[in-house]
């Protein structure tokens, strides 16, 4: 029986959703494969995977200037180097899990995996085929750290692989499908029943607004865009998601009561069922992360972004921008200008929405598991 390992590192979401994503289509369509998911941070060593993931979620919260500053400064110069280095020292103690498992291939979701297992490849210590899945609408330099001794690079877009061409990566590697999906957001649902599971008019159009969960990113702002919304929209639903942050929850119902707004907005906390509410609405306002713009695309739900932390949620906001399919309420913005023009004009909304077809990549997990399980995994 072939082994498949899948590697993540718990910087965000995005990249866990994304290695879940391909290990749930391999364990369903493979049956004569042996595939694991594994934290490659937390098995190399559990103090620093909680040390460093707890520095970039209180960075990202607090001070998101810091983190665009790291990851800035980590596409080349010394805090390159120190990046490229401390994965080479912590390749030794992965290579213990390597040999023990013996993969055929390896996927990773994360930068730091892929320079580990690169630099184990080039060393001779491992030979299977490794495989890099891109997580962002952005590059970085840091997930092409041994490119020469990966085997496949998988992207969101052509932009990203014009990208990855022009650092002389050979384009035979690289393969535009766009980030894993779940395959929840390939389902149809019934409308009707969902509407009433929230207590929703179904007759009428929702908009889907995430307030950043446990980050709670950019809250006075948040807080703005979201009352503005409420003023803009007397015609329309708002779904506001404040996942696990009460006192988001909390400011969010007071704006709610405060307006009078009870009929036309349901606050909820975390949710599983954001296929469901994708599907029933006909625009999303959330920060761009790879994983959150990846759903909307295949929903085909035109973006309203907020809140993009520095650094590759930004480059994503300008990429979306760029293409049409979104709008990027920036610090200085007239909120209420935005939001007027936006609802008042029904053809750029529409506009919007067909331009995420040009981006949109439903079937991505399917074309990745078939690219490199039928060429790779014989």
């Amino acid at each position: 029986m072939k082994k498949i390992l899948i590697f993540y590192a718990s910087y965000g979401g995005g990249h866990l959703n994304a290695a879940k994503s391909i290990n749930e289509y391999i364990i369903n369509n493979y049956k004569n494969i042996n595939v694991e998911l594994i934290d490659c941070m937390k098995y190399v060593n559990k103090t620093i995977e909680k040390v460093t993931t707890t520095a970039y979620r209180e960075a990202a919260k607090k001070m998101p200037w810091v983190w665009g500053k790291i990851y800035d400064d980590s596409q080349k110069g010394p805090l390159a180097h120190l990046s490229s280095r401390s994965n080479k020292i912590m390749a030794i103690k992965l290579l213990k899990l390597l040999r023990e498992k013996n993969p055929d291939l390896i996927i990773s979701t994360h930068p730091f995996s892929s320079q580990m297992c690169s630099y184990l490849k080039r060393k001779q210590k491992i030979t299977a085929k490794i495989a890099t899945i891109m997580t962002d609408f952005a590059p970085h330099d840091q997930w092409l750290v041994g490119n020469d001794y990966t085997d496949y690079y998988f992207v969101a877009h052509d932009k990203m692989k014009d990208y990855l061409i022009n650092k002389n990566i050979s384009t035979s590697k690289i393969h535009v499908t766009g980030i894993p999906l779940s395959s929840r957001f390939l389902q149809t649902y019934d409308r009707k029943e969902i509407s009433k599971e929230f207590n929703l008019d179904e007759n009428k159009n929702n908009i889907l607004f995430f307030g950043g969960g446990e980050f709670g990113l950019g809250k006075n702002k948040t807080f703005q865009i979201f009352e503005n919304l409420i003023k803009n929209t007397t015609n329309m639903q708002i779904i506001a998601i404040s996942g696990k942050n009460e006192k988001m929850k909390s400011e969010f119902e007071e704006i709610v009561k405060r307006n009078n707004a009870q009929k036309n907005v349901r606050v909820l906390e975390f949710t599983n069922k954001i296929p469901e509410l994708m599907s029933i609405s006909c625009l999303v306002i959330t920060k761009p992360g790879g994983m959150t713009t990846t759903e909307s695309l295949a929903s085909k739900l035109p973006m309203i972004i907020i809140n993009p932390i520095p650094g590759q949620e930004e480059e994503n906001a300008e990429f979306l921008e760029s293409k049409g399919i979104a709008l990027w309420i920036k610090k200085d913005d007239n909120i209420e200008e935005i939001l007027n023009n936006l609802f008042s004009n029904p053809k750029l909304l529409e506009n919007m929405r067909e331009n995420t077809k040009l981006l949109a990549h439903p079937n991505s997990t399917q074309n990745i598991c078939e690219i490199l399980l039928n060429v790779t995994v014989q």
